[in-house]
């Protein structure tokens, strides 16, 4: 029995499922225990992780430097918004797919460019694109609202999962919790995704690609296919994470998504937790969630506050605390088994 055990857990599967529902039981302990208010508030962070998330694949596991994400966001809210009217009868998950799918043929466009383009090349490409699509939903106005912005249907919760939660819970699931719980197990399933991922091969590809490309080419990997992988990988996720926090605003308009709102506050959680790591995400966003509250009455000082946060990271955590905790747990390691090498050196043991 113990064999076998020791087997499973050594299966990367396997380990990383026994983790997903660890992390499914601290979920519904979690969102259970807080109010209505607390669990907007974990709704909102669970999105901001996702995103993050799909950045990390971009640029954490590839190396593309990308600055489209808040577009790429809003293509998949917009999807959503008009798939989701006050008369629509499609269910959520075929609106989420649809926008999850619209936003990943966008993504094979940016995988095109990514093949072509380099460092601050691309990252200009995305640019650009971040300031055309607000640009776009302003000019198609009457689709598009315009700036008003579209409102969305906010779909209840399926009969079977008010009675699976009060089932579990022994009281009615609220409107905001079942949305939180729809982000978070979101984000469960995305990080559960990249971990396997991560750890194949094209996770492998990945990450040679990043470190060095004439290397990486020179052992047989094809750079832009990799890169275009990266990218559609990376904009499905966002593109769900855009269609998701529409479904729980239940509006959308292009402020929403602009550079300011979400590439700025995404680059500060990815670079808080750790560029390239699965938990940094949601250490960012917990991070960042309490920093936006500090700051909520900071007014046009707010951004200035922001700017010296993001320069307190790169000078004294410039890999981000997940990578900074681990290196400190190895150091730690290392001395302790120093000691216990010294400790049982013939030397010293003689004397």
């Amino acid at each position: 029995m113990r064999r076998l055990a020791t087997a499973l857990w050594r299966t990367t599967l396997t380990r990383h499922l026994l983790v997903t529902g660890l992390g499914l039981l601290v979920l519904v302990l979690v969102v259970e225990s807080v109010d209505d208010f607390r669990a907007v508030q974990l709704t909102e962070m669970a999105y901001l992780a996702t995103a993050a998330g799909g950045l990390t694949v971009l640029t954490g596991l590839n190396g593309q430097i990308s600055l489209g994400h808040g577009a790429l966001m809003a293509i998949g809210a917009y999807t959503a918004a008009l798939l989701l009217p006050d008369d629509s009868v499609f269910p959520l998950a075929v609106v989420i797919l649809a926008a999850t799918a619209v936003t990943t043929a966008v993504g094979v466009l940016i995988g095109a460019a990514a093949a072509r383009l380099r460092g601050p090349y691309l990252a200009g490409a995305t640019l650009a694109l971040a300031v055309a699509v607000p640009g776009i939903a302003l000019h198609f106005r009457d689709t598009l609202g315009g700036e008003q912005g579209l409102r969305l249907r906010v779909p209840d919760a399926p009969g079977w999962v008010l009675d699976t939660a009060f089932f579990i819970t022994g009281h009615d699931l609220t409107p905001s919790k079942y949305i939180a719980y729809v982000a978070w197990l979101t984000l469960v399933v995305v990080l559960l995704l990249l971990a396997n991922l991560g750890r194949s091969r094209v996770g492998r590809r990945w990450r040679a690609v990043r470190d060095d490309e004439v290397a990486a080419e020179l052992a047989g990997v094809d750079v832009a296919r990799y890169r275009i992988y990266a990218a559609v990988v990376g904009s499905a996720m966002i593109g769900l994470t855009g269609g998701l926090f529409a479904y729980s605003l239940g509006f959308i308009s292009p402020v929403t998504y602009g550079f300011a709102q979400v590439d700025v506050q995404v680059l500060i959680i990815v670079a808080f937790g750790g560029l390239g790591t699965l938990l940094g995400p949601v250490v960012g966003a917990a991070a960042f969630g309490f920093l936006d509250r500090a700051l909520s009455d900071s007014g046009q000082l707010r951004e200035a506050y922001y700017g010296a946060f993001v320069i307190a990271i790169f000078l004294f955590l410039r890999r981000g605390v997940i990578p900074f905790v681990v290196g400190l747990f190895d150091r730690l390691s290392a001395l302790r088994r120093d000691q216990r090498m010294e400790g049982t050196a013939p030397g010293r043991a003689e004397r």
